[in-house]
C-alpha cells in the first residue's frame, strides 16, 4: 500500500489533518462555553466588563467558524473508498498496518466473493434442474440400471416452412453467398452454399440444427452419379477440409495477420477468429 493512502480513494495525510481539525474545533467550542460561563469579570467598570465580554465572545465565535471551515475543507480532501464491501465492522480489519502477517481481511473478502459466486451458480443450476422432469417413484428407484429405460434424445422440431423462412433470411443477409435449399428425404433440409468462386458447402440440417457439413472447392463436383448431393465424400484438397463458409470469401487473397504471409507449408491462412474473422495460419494462431 502506498504511503499516505489509507485505502483506495482515501488520503491518509488529509485524514490525519482532519482529526487534528476536529480537536481544534472542540477546543474552540469549549472556549465559547467557558466565555459564557465566566461572564463579565476582571473589569472595574460595568462598561469595561461588557466590552471585554463581547470582544472575548466574538473572538471565540470567530475561532469556531475558522476551525469549522478548515474541517470542511479537509473533509473534501479525505475522499471516499473506491468500493464498499458489505462486510460491516469486519472492514475495519483492513486498517491493520501489518497486512503481510495478518491478511485476515483479504481472506474474508475473498471468501465473501466466492460465497456470492457459489450462490449465483447454484441458483442457475436449480432453475435448470426445475425445468426437467426428474421425478421418480419409489418403485422406479429400485429398478436396476439394466432394466432402467434409456432416455430418448429430444430435438427441437420446427415446421419446415419456418426453417425455410430462416434460411431465406440468411441468404438475403449475405449477398456474397448463394444458398440452394432442397428436401430430397422429406423433412430434413439440405443446403448447397456457394461462396463466390472460392468454395461450395453442403449442409445437412435437422430442423435448425446443423447435422453435417462438407466443404469442397468451387470446381469440385458436389453431386453423385444419380444427381443427388454427395454428403459423404470429402474434398480432394486439404485446404477445404479446414474452412468455414462466409469468412473465407478472400481465402486466397487475405494474408496471415501474424506473419503477413499468404502461404505457409503450401497452405493459405485457414484459421479464423470467430469474432473478427481475421485470418491466421494454424501455427500462427497460438
Amino acid at each position: 500500500m502506498a504511503e499516505g493512502v489509507l485505502s483506495p480513494g482515501v488520503n491518509l495525510e488529509a485524514f490525519s489533518q482532519a482529526i487534528a481539525a476536529i480537536q481544534a474545533l472542540r477546543s474552540s467550542v469549549t472556549r465559547v462555553f467557558d466565555c459564557l460561563k465566566d461572564g463579565m469579570r476582571n473589569k472595574e467598570t460595568l462598561e469595561g466588563r461588557e466590552k471585554g465580554f463581547v470582544a472575548a465572545f466574538q473572538e471565540s465565535l470567530h475561532s469556531v467558524s475558522r476551525d469549522l471551515g478548515e474541517l470542511e475543507r479537509l473533509s473534501n480532501l479525505v475522499g471516499k473508498p473506491s468500493e464498499n464491501h458489505p462486510l460491516h465492522n469486519s472492514g475495519l480489519l483492513s486498517l491493520d498496518p501489518v497486512q503481510d502477517k495478518t491478511p485476515l481481511y483479504s481472506q474474508l473478502l475473498q471468501a465473501y466473493k466466492w460465497s456470492n459466486k457459489l450462490q449465483y451458480h447454484a441458483g442457475l443450476a436449480s432453475g435448470l434442474l426445475n425445468q426437467q422432469s426428474l421425478k421418480r417413484s419409489a418403485n422406479q428407484m429400485g429398478v436396476s440400471a439394466k432394466r432402467r429405460p434409456k432416455a430418448q434424445p429430444t430435438t427441437l422440431v420446427l415446421p419446415p416452412q419456418y426453417v425455410d423462412d430462416v434460411i431465406n433470411r440468411i441468404d438475403r443477409m449475405f449477398p456474397e453467398m448463394s444458398i440452394q435449399l432442397s428436401r430430397p428425404n422429406g423433412t430434413s433440409a439440405m443446403l448447397l452454399v456457394t461462396l463466390g468462386k472460392v468454395l461450395k458447402v453442403i449442409v445437412v440440417m435437422r430442423s435448425l440444427f446443423i447435422d453435417r457439413t462438407i466443404v469442397k472447392g468451387y470446381s469440385e463436383n458436389v453431386y453423385t452419379e444419380d444427381g443427388k448431393l454427395d454428403i459423404w465424400s470429402k474434398s480432394n484438397y486439404q485446404v477445404f477440409q479446414k474452412t468455414w463458409l462466409r469468412s473465407y470469401i478472400k481465402l486466397f487473397q487475405a494474408p496471415c495477420q501474424r506473419c503477413g504471409k499468404f502461404l505457409q507449408d503450401g497452405l493459405p491462412p485457414t484459421w479464423r477468429d470467430f469474432r473478427t474473422l481475421e485470418a491466421f495460419h494454424d501455427t500462427c494462431r497460438q
